[in-house]
């Protein structure tokens, strides 16, 4: 057969509909057909089936088909390959073991699959049926047919909806990098990013997320940001346990670019599935990749019901801009590589690009509160609240959960989206990781060991949730565990926060030897300067080293601001006005809280400035302060349960009513055990003071012993040595000699190298000789 007969009109392309095995075929509608689902093709890759049809059985070569198919124009042999391809894709055709269409090599194709025209099995029937007497067995034969059909289509229906799926509920695919032909490089990662995106909507699929796979290439000595070909990210997927590597490609004829995704085996590299999609110009590339990631949810498994419920449209759930979503990927990079300071510049750029990125901005506002940067970090979380209403289901769980979280403060609002966040996408460890926080700051220690435990059993990979599982331990007062989980992160987590729970440990330990060693690591972080120096400086004030603690507390603040951490800066600031107060220097006191609240409002530096000024004796301007701060936060947990009562408290100590200070400080009782950083533990403290204001002295005693019950959630905070103090001063309420004078000698011995003229030493030196 040559190109001349197949291309003649002797047999013209049928327009009838046919059957294609169990596939109704409607050419002259472009469609497709099968249990009920149809799929329009494109006319001439409708032509090429027809085509193939029409000499079903016979090989037909690529020349004969491109005379046939597209005898008004010239096009290239890979225009008909990939249409071939299409309909692989369509009938779900295997090329290695093809059950519709067969590729000859050097010959052609070749239509394996059978072809019954409609029209001849009706000819049949009208013969049947002209004799009057062969009338009630033809319909005894058609009635007989048809239940045969049923029964058929019934099976095929059945086999078809419960065929085993690609993937599992245990089981993790991994995303390669695009391959991009087009030679544009706004693709370069941002479909990937995309992608990651919409199949992430899926509470069935579940994606090896970014860090692992950097981790992973960090342990094949590859870079952390090397590009994910096929072959490295077939060995990423097998050394992570996933199940499927999908890999996509982007290509451009003329105006119209070409998507296509492709999942194989990671074991074996056996082809899984595909889908293809087109877009007409750029700016319909991310919807062309929205509707190939649809259909390859399907085709991994997922029920239509979820990919229907959790489909939201790629342009809404994150942004129409190419170049916006191009920067926001590579802020990503940034973020999972540990940089915040990086992640926020392509993250600010990325809403240049688009001002409405809800995403962007729920990210940016993580970026700025990991670094302490919390009234810019409110801001952006605002925003990103308001334009909510186009994102997908999953992304939507994480704007309102940090909102609720950290602008009003409500946690137990965001306590009840992170557990509907849990149950809805079961195989996301955020969540986990994030109720965990919200359960810290709350004091509900186990709960958060539970559910840490469970955000690193879904991501073993993660830092984030092994560092803070970590931390948990120390707040729980296990260094054993402690060091075991840091070990078991070893390489997972960054290198400054490895540093600071070594610390924390070894503090535990009394181990000052390394305490030293993790404080004075040269670890390659930009922010290390002066959280170190922070973390010694609470130290030294352990210690009643307070000069040392001043040099220590400027070297923090000078390093925070080179950075540009203002909020970071006036934090450092307001504890140390804290230690002043506590130590009885009135006058430093209120010079380091004026200065905290000129850098910055924020409601932790609010609260620990004024809570210094209301030690110090300033108390029409702490009261300001505390005024401020319940109409600024009226639903803040924290500021309601542990701010204000500790202030309010306080100011009642200072008009000498310990009676309304001890009644005040009850509100903090629900939550007082909570890890909240500034003023961890200090309702306690105060409500001890305050019983000893009453002469209360064994309620007192009570108070202080449950600082010290809890060493892990104390650290080398201030109120850990004077709580024992406090307690020596209980006793001697209660007549108990003996246990004041050990009580002394505990703190005594623990200020031992202090500095002679801090005002409380002094004072507790005096009342340590009057009971001899």
């Amino acid at each position: 057969m040559d190109g001349d007969s197949l291309s003649s009109a002797a047999r013209p392309v049928p327009k009838e509909d046919f059957l294609l095995g169990d596939w109704l075929v409607q050419p002259s509608l472009n469609l497709v057909s099968r249990d009920g689902v149809s799929t329009r093709l494109e006319p001439k890759v409708m032509q090429v089936l027809v085509c193939l049809a029409d000499h079903a059985g016979e090989v037909i070569s690529k020349e004969q088909l491109i005379a046939r198919v597209w005898s008004d124009t010239f096009v290239a042999d890979q225009v008909l390959t990939h249409a071939i391809w299409q309909l692989r894709q369509v009938f779900g055709d295997d090329p290695k073991h093809p059950l519709f269409i067969e590729t000859i090599p050097k010959s052609g194709y070749r239509l394996t699959a059978t072809v019954r025209t409609s029209a001849a099995e009706a000819g049949q029937e009208t013969i049947a049926i002209s004799a009057p007497q062969r009338k009630r067995p033809w319909v005894k034969y058609a009635l007989a047919s048809a239940v045969v059909l049923i029964v058929a289509a019934a099976i095929t229906s059945y086999l078809h909806l419960h065929r085993p799926p690609v993937l599992t509920e245990k089981d993790t695919f991994l995303l390669a990098d695009f391959n991009n032909s087009t030679g544009d490089p706004v693709f370069d990662g941002t479909l990937r990013q995309g992608l990651a995106v919409q199949l992430q909507q899926s509470p069935f699929l579940s994606l090896v997320l970014d860090e692992q796979v950097q981790q992973t290439l960090r342990m094949m000595k590859q870079p952390p940001d090397a590009k994910l070909t096929p072959e490295i990210a077939r060995e990423v997927c097998q050394r992570t346990g996933g199940a499927i590597v999908l890999d996509g490609s982007i290509s451009q004829f003329g105006t119209q670019y070409n998507l296509i995704l492709k999942a194989e085996n990671c074991l074996n590299g056996e082809f899984v599935a595909s889908t293809e999609a087109q877009a007409t110009d750029k700016n319909h590339v991310l919807e062309a990749l929205e509707k190939a990631s649809s259909a390859m949810r399907r085709k991994l498994g997922e029920s239509s019901a979820t990919v229907q419920k959790f489909d939201v449209p790629l342009v809404r759930a994150t942004t129409p801009s190419l170049d916006a979503l191009r920067s926001y990927s590579l802020g990503l990079k940034q973020l999972n590589a540990g940089d915040n300071t990086d992640a926020i510049a392509l993250i600010q750029q990325a809403i240049r690009f688009d001002p409405i990125f809800a995403l962007a901005y729920d990210t940016l506002g993580g970026c700025q509160w990991n670094l302490g940067e919390y009234a810019a970090a409110s801001e952006n979380l605002r925003k990103a609240f308001g334009l909510r209403a186009g994102v997908n289901e999953r992304e939507r769980f994480s704007i309102e959960s940090h909102y609720y979280d950290l602008v009003p403060g409500d946690l137990e609002k965001g306590i009840q989206i992170y557990e509907l966040w849990a149950q809805t996408f079961p195989r996301d460890f955020a969540p986990r990781n994030d109720v965990a926080i919200d359960y810290l700051w709350l004091g509900q220690y186990d709960k958060a060991l539970a559910e840490l435990r469970e955000a690193v059993r879904l991501c073993p990979e993660c830092g984030l949730s092994r560092g803070n599982l970590v931390s948990t331990y120390i707040d729980l007062n296990r260094p054993e565990e402690a060091r075991a989980a840091l070990l078991d992160a070893k390489g997972k987590v960054c290198d400054m926060c490895a540093a600071l729970d070594g610390y924390g440990i070894a503090f535990l330990q009394n181990d000052r030897q390394e305490m030293e060693r993790q404080a004075t690591l040269a670890v390659e972080h930009p922010d290390w300067e002066y959280r170190s120096a922070a973390i010694q400086s609470d130290t030294a004030a352990y210690s009643g080293q307070l000069e040392k603690a001043r040099v220590l507390s400027r070297r923090a603040i000078a390093a925070a601001e080179r950075r540009e951490r203002k909020e970071t800066a006036a934090t450092y600031q307001a504890v140390m006005a804290l230690k002043e107060a506590l130590f009885g220097n009135k006058e430093e006191a209120r010079q380091q809280a004026s200065a905290a609240l000129r850098l910055s409002s924020g409601r932790a530096v609010q609260y620990g400035a004024a809570l210094a000024l209301a030690s110090a004796g300033e108390t029409v301007r702490a009261q300001a302060l505390a005024d401020d701060l319940a109409k600024r936060f009226p639903e803040d947990t924290i500021v309601r349960f542990n701010y204000l009562p500790t202030l309010r408290g306080q100011l009642a100590l200072s008009r000498d009513d310990a009676p309304k200070a001890i009644e005040t400080l009850e509100a903090a009782a629900p939550y007082e055990l909570g890890d909240i950083g500034i003023g961890t533990l200090f309702p306690i403290y105060f409500r001890g003071f305050a019983y000893l204001a009453a002469r209360r002295g064994s309620e007192a005693a009570a108070e202080f012993r449950r600082i010290l019950d809890r060493p892990g959630i104390v650290s080398n905070s201030p109120i850990g040595p004077l709580a024992r103090l406090q307690m020596a001063r209980a006793y001697v309420l209660q007549g108990d000699t003996a246990k004041a004078r050990a009580a002394y000698l505990d703190f005594l011995t623990l200020w031992k190298d202090a500095d002679p003229n801090v005002p409380i030493l002094k004072q507790a030196k005096a009342e340590y000789a009057r009971l001899h």
